[in-house]
């Protein structure tokens, strides 16, 4: 009875402590939703500037609540934006307890590259892959049978196409992150990885079907840049072990 009693109160602390993580990730988050919905006009105004950039001058709303509610996701996506790092760390606070030492030197890293990685690949998504996609879903505008078509975006369906972009791209971006974990975990190897290149390029193109609009553009300007990520992986993964190994030779010799 006593073992119980003592199992459980390991499981009550994780309990609290999981608790007080998700309170303080849900109250930065507000804060920070209430702080951006202040802004939310001008940071749209940035999103919007690809499409500004592809010729379209105009964006409509059909329903009358539509650009309120487009003011509030707009807020609330920039504030979960600005509070990765924020809810990176109490992840990490959560789990690190639990790690070894050794653990601790090998993720910390990895987890500090997290948002350089998901802002790069943000990036990507903004000033490369979307004022290309743009011009390529507005290339459809003109004289069709003596009818005229004429593209005129909802800001609710423009603000979805632009989330699914820089979200989309963010996290294919933190491929390299993951499969060096994986490795470092033990659970995959360099040669397997280059082994299974075939399957990685099927990959990401399934995933770039996902992650991105149905055309073809779009999906090809993620699956490229993905498959370009999973061969720099296995090249980084066999330079540390190449540094490793000319690191452990002196000492070897002595």
């Amino acid at each position: 009875m006593r073992d119980l009693d003592d199992s459980k109160a390991p499981l009550f602390e994780h309990l609290v402590e999981l608790r007080k993580r998700l309170l303080i990730c849900i109250a930065v988050i507000v804060v920070a939703f209430f702080a951006c919905y202040y802004f939310a006009r001008p940071i749209f105004a940035f999103l919007v500037q690809p499409l500004k950039d592809a010729g379209q001058d105009r964006v409509i709303y059909t329903d009358v609540f539509e650009a309120f509610w487009v003011q509030v996701k707009v807020a609330l996506f920039a504030a979960l934006m600005i509070c990765f790092p924020v809810i990176a760390t109490q992840i990490w606070r959560f789990v690190a307890p639990g790690l070894y030492a050794r653990e601790k030197r090998a993720v910390l890293p990895f987890l500090l590259m997290t948002p350089i990685f998901f802002g790069g690949g943000a990036a990507f998504a903004y000033y490369l892959a979307m004022p290309w996609a743009l011009h390529f879903l507005l290339g459809f505008e003109g004289d069709i049978g003596g009818v005229s078509q004429e593209a005129l975006p909802g800001v609710g369906n423009y603000l979805s196409f632009v989330t699914r972009f820089l979200f989309g791209f963010g996290v294919a971006f933190l491929l390299p992150i993951l499969l060096m974990l994986l490795e470092r975990a033990g659970l995959v190897t360099a040669a397997q990885l280059a082994a299974k290149r075939r399957y990685a390029v099927v990959g990401a193109f399934a995933v770039a079907a996902v992650l991105t609009p149905p055309d073809a553009i779009s999906q090809f300007m993620l699956a490229v840049p993905l498959w370009m990520l999973y061969e720099s992986s296995i090249i980084a993964i066999r330079l540390t072990h190449w540094r490793a190994s000319r690191r452990q030779a002196p000492a070897a010799r002595e």
